[in-house]
C-alpha cells in the first residue's frame, strides 16, 4: 500500500513539557487508525503535526504529492455570522451539491433538523459540531483526521457517523486517523491503534478490543509494576467478552482467546450484595414517577438549552418510572429529547404539570452535571482546602481509605493537591467533581455525561469506581460503551414518552430510527406545503435510503445461524482428529503424516466457514 503521509525523527517541546521525542510513523492507503492515550500526552498535537498546522522542533513531516488532508479540531472555526447553508457548502451551486447522493446522505445524517438558513451563532454547541462535521465530510479527502468527533453527538448520530466512516472509501483506499474517548466508536471504526505515551507513539494491530488484549499481554510478559493499569485493562477485556460486544454480531470465535485470558476475572459487580447494601441505605421506596406530564411555561428561562419544547408544549407525556434501591439505570435519548427535564422531575426541582412524584424520605441525591456548576464557588481554592471540609476516611469496596487516596486513584498526584481548582483542565475538574459527589455520601447518584473530557484509561478507572457503588445509579451519556458497561437496564425518551429498552442501545437505535423516518415523512410533507425543504431534501433528485429488505435480512440471519452451527461441527471434527493423533504409534511416520494432513484439512475448513460467516455478518451490519 502506498504511503500517504508520515513523519521521521519528530520531536516537540513546550516550555513546561516534552511532548514527543524522535517519533517516526507512516500512514498508508487503507489505514483506519485509532489514537489513544492519557489526556495531555499529545494526541491532538500529533494530529496537528501530521496535518502540518504545527511545526516540530526537530524531524520532518512528509506528504505524498497532491494528498488532500481534512482535519476536524476539537474547536470549530465557523463564522458566527455565516448561515448554515454557507458554512457547509460555501458558494457551491445547489444543483451541484444536491445532485450528489454522498452529500445528501451526509446532510441527512448530520443536520437534517438544523434550519438551513439559520445563523451559526444562533446554534447550540451540538448543532455547531454537526455543522462543522458536515462541512468537513462533504469534502473529497485522501486523509481524514478527526479529533473527538463524537463530542456533543447523540447515540443515533454517533451510530450514523461510524457507518459513514466505515463505508466512505473502498477497501485499501483513503486513510482515517481518529482521536476519541468513545470506546465503542473506536472498536467499530478503527482497524489499528496508536498509543501515545511517554513522548512516543506505539502502534498495535487490530481495533480497540485487540489493543486491550495486546496491552494486557505486553504487560504480563514484561512483568511491569503497573499492576493497577493491567487490572483495569483485564477488566475491560472481560466486559468486551461477556458484555455488549459478545451479544452483538461480533464473531463468537474471535472472543475465545479473550475468554481464556479472563477466565479467572470475577464478575464486574456483585449485584446481590450491592442491592442488599442499597436497601439498607435507602429502604424500599426510592423514587416513583407516576403518570407524569412535564414541561416549561412558554418563554421560561428555566427551559434547558436544546430542549425540544416550544410554545409551552409538554416535553414529557404520561411518564411512569419506578426507581428502586440499587437500580442501575441508563437514560437514552437524542439531544433535546427531555432527559434533563426528567432528571429535574426526579429530583423534585421541576413540578410536573400532571401526575405525581414520590421521593423516599431517606433519599440523598448526588448529581454530577455537564457544566460542573457545583465547582464555581471553589475556583479560587486548592484541592487540599476543599478536601479538608470532608470526612477524613471513607469505606470504599469494603476498605477504609482517605479522600487523598481516592483522588490518587482518579489520576491526581500528591503535588496536584496544592493546585487551584480554577487552574485545572476540564478532565481534572470532572474527576474532582465526581469524587466530591461521592464523598458527600449520597444514596442516589445522577451522572450527566461523566465521560466528557476523560481519556480511555481514566474512563476505565471511573467505571471501576462505579462498580462498587452501593446505591441507586442513573446515568445519562451518549458514550455507548460506558452506558452498557456500568448500567444494568436502559430506558429511552422517544417522542416525549419513556420506554424500557431491554435490548439496550441496539434496540433504542432501531426505535429512534423508525421514529426519525416517520418525522422525516411529516417534515417533507410540511416542507412541500410551505416551500422550505430541509437541506437533505433540497433537491428533487433526493434518493431514498438504501438498505436490506426484511426478507433479505431474514435470509442472511438464517445463513449466519447455519454457518455458526457448521463452524462448531467443523471445529469439533478438527479437535477429534488432533486428539486421535495421540493414539498413533509415534514411530509410524506415514500414519502421523496422514493424520496431520487430515487435521490441516479440517482446520482449513473451519477457516473457510469463518470467512463466510464474516462476509454474511458484514452484509447484515451494512
Amino acid at each position: 500500500m502506498a504511503i500517504l503521509l508520515g513523519c521521521d525523527g519528530l520531536s516537540l517541546d513546550y516550555p513546561t513539557k516534552q511532548v514527543f521525542r524522535n517519533v517516526t510513523l507512516g500512514v498508508s492507503e487503507g489505514d483506519r487508525i485509532g489514537i489513544v492515550g492519557k489526556n495531555g500526552d499529545g494526541k491532538s498535537t500529533l494530529l496537528a503535526l501530521l496535518a502540518g498546522t504545527v511545526e516540530p522542533d526537530a524531524g520532518r513531516v512528509t506528504h505524498r504529492r497532491d494528498v488532500r488532508v481534512g482535519l476536524l479540531g476539537q474547536r470549530d472555526a465557523l463564522d458566527a455570522a455565516d448561515t448554515v447553508h454557507h458554512a457547509v457548502v460555501g458558494v457551491t451551486p445547489e444543483y451541484e451539491w444536491a445532485a450528489s447522493p454522498r452529500v445528501r446522505s451526509i446532510l441527512d445524517g448530520l443536520i437534517s433538523d438544523v434550519p438551513w438558513e439559520a445563523r451559526v451563532g444562533e446554534l447550540s454547541g451540538g448543532q455547531r459540531r454537526r455543522v462543522d462535521l458536515a462541512r468537513l465530510l462533504i469534502g473529497d479527502w485522501d486523509v481524514l483526521m478527526l479529533d473527538e468527533p463524537t463530542n456533543h453527538l447523540d447515540i443515533r448520530t454517533i451510530n450514523w457517523l461510524a457507518g459513514h466512516l466505515k463505508s466512505r472509501w473502498q477497501p485499501g483506499a483513503g486513510a482515517l486517523l481518529l482521536v476519541t474517548h468513545d470506546r465503542w466508536f473506536l472498536d467499530e471504526v478503527a482497524e489499528s491503534m496508536w498509543e501515545v505515551h511517554d513522548q512516543r507513539v506505539e502502534p498495535f494491530e487490530g481495533g480497540y478490543s485487540a489493543y486491550i488484549l495486546q496491552r494486557v499481554e505486553r504487560d504480563r510478559l514484561a512483568a511491569v509494576a503497573e499492576e493497577r493499569r493491567r487490572n483495569m485493562a483485564r477488566k475491560e477485556l472481560a466486559w468486551l467478552s461477556r458484555g455488549a460486544q459478545a451479544r452483538s454480531t461480533k464473531p463468537k470465535f474471535r472472543v475465545e482467546a479473550a475468554r481464556e485470558l479472563i477466565a479467572d476475572v470475577p464478575p464486574l459487580r456483585d449485584e446481590l450484595e450491592l442491592k442488599r447494601l442499597a436497601v439498607a441505605r435507602l429502604g424500599k421506596q426510592v423514587i416513583d414517577v407516576i403518570d407524569v406530564t412535564a414541561g416549561y411555561p412558554e418563554g421560561s428561562a428555566d427551559t434547558p438549552s436544546g430542549t425540544a419544547a416550544t410554545s409551552g408544549a409538554p416535553v414529557l407525556t404520561d411518564v411512569t418510572w419506578l426507581i428502586g434501591a440499587g437500580d442501575r439505570f441508563g437514560l437514552l435519548g437524542e439531544n433535546g429529547a427531555g432527559k434533563s427535564t426528567l432528571i429535574d422531575v426526579i429530583q423534585g426541582k421541576l413540578a410536573p404539570l400532571s401526575g405525581r412524584v414520590k421521593i423516599g424520605q431517606t433519599v440523598r441525591f448526588g448529581v454530577l452535571s455537564q457544566q460542573l456548576d457545583e465547582l464555581t464557588p471553589y475556583l479560587d481554592s486548592t484541592i487540599r482546602e476543599v478536601l479538608s471540609t470532608y470526612k477524613r476516611s471513607y469505606v470504599i469496596d469494603g476498605k477504609e481509605t482517605s479522600p487523598e487516596k481516592l483522588l490518587e486513584r482518579l489520576g491526581f498526584t500528591t503535588q496536584q493537591l496544592w493546585s487551584r481548582i480554577g487552574d485545572l483542565s476540564g478532565g481534572q475538574r470532572r474527576r474532582l467533581m465526581l469524587l466530591l459527589t461521592i464523598l458527600s455520601e449520597p444514596n442516589v447518584l445522577i451522572l450527566d455525561e461523566p465521560g466528557n473530557d476523560l481519556d480511555t484509561d481514566m474512563l476505565a478507572i471511573v467505571e471501576d469506581l462505579l462498580d462498587g457503588w452501593p446505591g441507586t445509579l442513573i446515568l445519562v451519556t451518549h458514550d455507548r460503551y460506558l452506558m452498557e458497561r456500568v448500567t444494568d437496564q436502559q430506558y429511552a425518551i422517544i417522542d416525549g414518552h419513556l420506554r424500557h429498552v431491554p435490548g439496550g442501545v441496539d434496540e433504542y437505535l432501531r426505535l429512534a430510527e423508525g421514529g426519525r423516518a416517520s418525522r422525516h415523512a411529516t417534515d417533507a410533507a410540511a416542507g412541500a406545503a410551505t416551500g422550505t425543504p430541509s437541506p437533505a431534501a433540497a433537491s428533487p433528485k433526493h434518493a431514498e435510503t438504501s438498505g436490506l429488505t426484511n426478507a433479505e435480512r431474514q435470509r442472511l440471519r438464517k445463513e449466519a445461524a447455519s454457518l455458526e452451527r457448521r463452524i462448531d461441527t467443523a471445529r469439533k471434527r478438527a479437535e477429534e482428529l488432533e486428539a486421535a493423533m495421540a493414539t498413533i504409534d509415534p514411530t509410524d511416520y506415514q500414519a502421523l503424516q496422514d493424520q496431520q494432513a487430515k487435521i490441516s484439512e479440517a482446520r482449513a475448513a473451519v477457516d473457510d466457514l469463518e470467512t463466510q460467516w464474516l462476509e454474511v455478518s458484514e452484509q447484515l451490519e451494512g
